[in-house]
């Protein structure tokens, strides 16, 4: 029987790889891909097809239960690759933004994840100092750095592409990330690299290769076109659109990155499909695209 790949409809190039395949040994299914699954679900999709990490989303984490979320974790035997999402710290309301992110090293670290995805935060409300806003980032990460320590979780400090400077993240290139990453210890603050957000940048192998032990979560989806409405769903399937997989994972590898390799997907057609098609497709494309 002709296997195909979700949502395209079209036939796979790639069987599926079975549970068990050692090329699937690295891969981590970010919640955000099947996002319609409840945790429980996607821990029992992850035992299915092999998968076995699974970056979380607080959202997803608080609806099963905390408690409930870790031990679900603990009996399927998965890691988790990291907690989505801290950060938001250019606000109004520091001592707000910094207490939620206490909570969410907390979270994290009851959950066994030793890295909180930090989307920083945007202009605040009326501002256009965008080197204000980053000294606000940099000021709060500072204050969280020793709760980090003390939960054993690291800061992972994402960029977002510049479209979403305005909004989501004042931290637009990887080495943006890193300026401020470089100012702690590496232990406490490291980076996401993010094939979405980063993939247009000239500097960013150089980058990845100043990263080095602070690359704490690597995030794979393709940028295709046209481009969703809603800019945030412009994600989609690797294969799909325009990212040369290969060379990221070449360069994060060559800066001793040997962590898990998340597939993040913000896509509306992908959250339609059935989640076991989304799974089976992940792990094909993840075989033909990233492994180096």
């Amino acid at each position: 029987m002709t296997e195909y790949d979700i949502p395209s409809g079209r036939p796979a190039e790639t069987p599926t790889p079975s549970p068990g395949d050692p090329r699937l040994a690295r891969l981590s299914l970010n919640q955000m891909t099947t996002r319609n699954w409840t945790v429980a679900e996607a821990v029992a999709g992850c035992q299915r097809a092999g998968i076995p990490a699974i970056g979380l989303w607080r959202d997803h984490v608080a609806a099963a239960g905390l408690a409930k979320t870790a031990g679900l974790i603990a009996d399927a035997g998965l890691r988790v690759s990291s907690l989505c999402r801290g950060g938001f710290l250019t606000g109004a309301d520091r001592n707000a933004a910094l207490d939620d992110n206490r909570r969410a090293l907390d979270e994290a670290a009851e959950l066994g994840a030793g890295e909180l995805v930090m989307v920083v935060g945007g202009l605040p409300e009326g501002s256009r100092d965008l080197r204000g806003a980053r000294e606000r980032v940099a000021d709060a990460v500072g204050d969280l750095v020793p709760y980090a320590r003390e939960r054993g979780v690291r800061l992972a400090l994402e960029a977002l592409h510049p479209m979403y400077c305005a909004d989501r993240a004042v931290l637009s290139t990887l080495g943006q990330a890193l300026d401020i990453a470089e100012q702690f210890p590496v232990e406490t603050v490291g980076v996401v690299v993010d094939t979405f957000h980063t993939w247009w940048d000239p500097a960013v192998g150089d980058q990845i290769t100043r990263a080095a032990a602070r690359i704490s979560c690597f995030q794979v989806c393709d940028w295709v076109l046209p481009l969703a409405p809603d800019v945030l769903l412009a994600r989609g399937m690797m294969g799909d659109g325009h990212i040369h997989f290969g060379f990221f994972a070449q360069r994060a590898s060559a800066a001793g990155y040997t962590g898990d390799i998340e597939v993040e997907i913000f896509n509306a057609d992908v959250w339609k499909a059935p989640g076991d098609a989304v799974l089976a497709t992940m792990a094909r494309r993840y075989v033909e695209h990233v492994l180096v």
